[in-house]
């Protein structure tokens, strides 16, 4: 599918058109500052269309494998939506049920199901699992969260913060907490849009290097800035969007006590966000431990996008599925 770029929904490149059928969708950093807004283009008028009850089929007779390695609310439930939607077909596949869990290759897997359907989302822990699929795999391969990149989030993110704020290029983001797979993605994204980011981490659970690395060749050509820092106030501090996580993501259970001390200055509370802009937005990409990272007051408060960000998964998705596949 081409999309056409306007300039209606305060995109920070001219209007011109992007083709993404065929591509993987495994990291934000693999894609232009433009195919980015095509996507959120496409994914505001899929959104609108669905709230007036028009029909948008577009993938009639397409079929998507979603494997999960990972336990899922928002990831399963909007991918399966988005295909029912866009009037295509979806298939769960439990990575128990299939047999990779019983020693099939990964390469293997992805040749045969590449005979089968049009389209493969996986949501799994080694970033490189996805990447393997997507080498061996003759159709697409979108990444649907994995322990380093979560992109199919910070899109719908992204679409959250230019319907609240008009526009992306020139807000300042502050995300506070652990520097894991959602901090990572919110880089690319926000340095492919010309958002500035400032990251507030401990010593030791700031985000990947290499990841700041990129992200900061990407923020050259959008105007972009850049900070990773220690101190929360500094990092909120004239934010137009306040961001969190859980500060033990799966897998880190056991280490959730000893995340709880170091974290506790990193909490999301009033007095935290009293140093954002007034009229800030706090997103939080869900689920929430209330009380840890974020207090009730704030992601049930006006400030609070939580929910339309939660929503606009499915939109988000559905461009992503009506683009690639």
């Amino acid at each position: 599918m081409q999309i056409y770029i306007s300039e209606k929904r305060g995109f920070i490149l001219g209007p011109g058109k992007v083709d993404l059928k065929g591509r993987d969708l495994l990291c934000l950093h693999d894609f232009t500052p433009g195919e980015i807004a095509a996507i959120l283009e496409l994914a505001g008028d899929l959104k609108e269309k669905q709230k007036k009850s028009i029909p948008h089929p577009s993938l009639q007779g397409k079929t998507l494998g979603m494997i999960f390695y990972k336990s899922s609310t928002r990831t399963r439930v909007s991918f399966e939506v988005a295909m029912y939607q866009l009037g295509g077909y979806s298939l769960f596949l439990n990575s128990n049920d299939l047999q990779l869990g019983r020693g099939e290759t990964i390469q293997d897997t992805a040749r045969v199901l590449s005979r089968y359907l049009d389209g493969i989302m996986i949501r799994t822990f080694e970033h490189a699992e996805v990447e393997e699929l997507a080498k061996y795999a003759d159709i697409p391969v979108v990444n649907g969260l994995t322990d380093m990149q979560h992109p199919c989030q910070i899109l719908a993110d992204l679409q959250t913060v230019l319907e609240r704020k008009g526009r992306l290029k020139g807000l300042k983001m502050a995300y506070v907490g652990d520097g894991n797979n959602v901090c990572n993605s919110l880089l690319f994204g926000c340095a492919k849009v010309g958002m500035d980011i400032a990251v507030a981490s401990p010593d030791g659970y700031k985000p990947d290097a290499e990841v700041v690395r990129q992200a900061r060749e990407d923020a050259v050509a959008t105007g972009a800035r850049i900070d990773i820092i220690t101190d929360p106030v500094e990092a909120v501090t004239g934010a137009d969007v306040v961001v969190t996580d859980v500060w033990a993501s799966m897998g880190q259970e056991i280490e959730r006590a000893l995340r709880a001390r170091v974290f506790a200055p990193y909490q999301v509370n009033p007095g935290l966000v009293s140093h954002a802009k007034p009229d800030y937005i706090f997103l939080h990409c869900l689920p929430a431990h209330r009380g840890e990272e974020v207090v009730d007051e704030i992601i049930d408060g006006p400030h609070s996008a939580v929910w339309d960000e939660a929503e606009n998964r499915l939109h988000a998705q559905k461009a992503i599925l009506a683009m690639l596949l």
